[in-house]
């Protein structure tokens, strides 16, 4: 039978629902995602540790669940919350349900909860603390545990993500180039895009070193998506300045906060972050709109100056933060946005013909 439980945020907000699924008091950051589908590739990506989620589409669970839409070897977001939680499963390519992977995972899910109310006081308070509970505690006393909670901010997650040795990923059509991707929280789709386009793929950790990277004798470097902050990560700071121009390095998410850091330019905590599939950044150089996936908490602040050579190339039209930069003559570009989507559009996976691009012309620079 579900459980009553209440969702209560570090300034005293509190939210009613009822538990489907776990039970205890759990807490993290609060944030919302705007997606409509996806919610298995969401719960599943390393990006959303330390988080707790809510949805603003209204059903969560419509199509069910399978093992091959994960995109790690566990959840990382530590509850879902919303309005109408389901157990269905008429999908030919689900072989369960949502109710059914969220239990095996380990993850509290609460429905009947007023997600609209939930999603403004985030959009106009900023992502907060908070905590969802089944003990039947009261208010006062879960507000003092979200508030005694870390900030995100300060916070190195991608250390606590990252994999533990290096593997080798094969190229899954005719091998082009080998690359060596920095694991700060990559997902299982993005290796599928980088095999996908003929880059034999080697993952190491998020702590190795750039003498050990270039050990590998890569033909590029990949830094990944991650959780937390990315000022708190100071050893890839350090270690990219020796990497960028050895190597075609790109980013993406948390990579692209690392690399506009190691060129120079700061980072800074979003109100809300971005966090959904339908976000319109402008590609400043040709003018192209793309529709993009998003899911970060961390922009690269835009001073107006170029650093180490690079610029920047893409900005977020819904409010003018940083998506994209560039330093051509030192071969490393990124992006804030997820060219690999899953879920969201397709738009931006020209990108990874890009990083091939910029492998072929570091190989036939003079």
């Amino acid at each position: 039978m579900p459980k009553p439980a209440l969702i209560v945020l570090e300034d005293g907000a509190c939210f009613a629902g009822e538990a489907l699924v776990g039970q205890g008091t759990v807490g993290g950051e609060f944030v919302f995602n705007t997606s409509m589908q996806g919610y298995q590739e969401i719960v599943s990506d390393p990006s959303y540790a330390g988080q707790l989620l809510t949805f603003t589409f209204p059903m969560n669970g419509n199509y069910g669940a399978d093992a091959a839409r994960d995109e790690s070897a566990r959840a990382h977001a530590r509850a879902v919350v919303a309005r109408e939680l389901t157990n269905y499963r008429y999908n030919r390519a689900s072989s369960g349900t949502w109710l059914e992977w969220l239990a095996d995972h380990g993850v509290v899910a609460v429905s009947g909860v007023d997600t609209r109310a939930l999603t403004r006081h985030l959009r106009d308070h900023g992502a907060l603390r908070g905590v969802v509970s089944t003990d039947g505690g009261d208010v006062k006393s879960l507000r003092a545990a979200a508030r005694s909670l870390p900030p995100m901010a300060g916070l190195d997650l991608a250390g606590k993500v990252t994999c533990d040795a290096a593997h080798e990923v094969p190229a899954t059509a005719d091998e082009r180039f080998h690359v060596v991707a920095v694991d700060f929280g990559v997902k299982r789709s993005m290796l599928g895009y980088l095999t996908g386009s003929g880059f034999r793929v080697t993952v190491v950790p998020a702590r190795t070193s750039a003498r050990e990277v270039l050990k590998q004798q890569p033909d590029g470097v990949f830094l990944s998506n991650g959780p937390g902050d990315p000022a708190a990560v100071p050893y890839a700071v350090k270690t990219l300045p020796h990497l960028v121009g050895k190597a075609p390095v790109f980013g993406i998410c948390l990579g692209h906060q690392l690399l506009a850091l190691a060129l120079g330019w700061r980072t800074y905590k979003l109100k809300f972050g971005h966090r959904g599939a339908n976000h319109p950044v402008k590609d400043l150089r040709t003018g192209t709109i793309e529709i993009t996936t998003q899911n970060h908490g961390f922009a690269v602040r835009d001073d107006g100056e170029e650093h180490g050579g690079g610029a920047v190339t893409h900005v977020d039209l819904n409010d003018g933060t940083v998506e994209g930069l560039a330093a051509p003559g030192l071969f490393a570009f990124s992006v804030q946005y997820h060219p690999e989507s899953s879920p969201g559009p397709h738009d931006s996976l020209y990108l990874f013909e890009r990083f091939a691009d910029e492998m072929r012309r570091f190989k036939e620079r003079d």
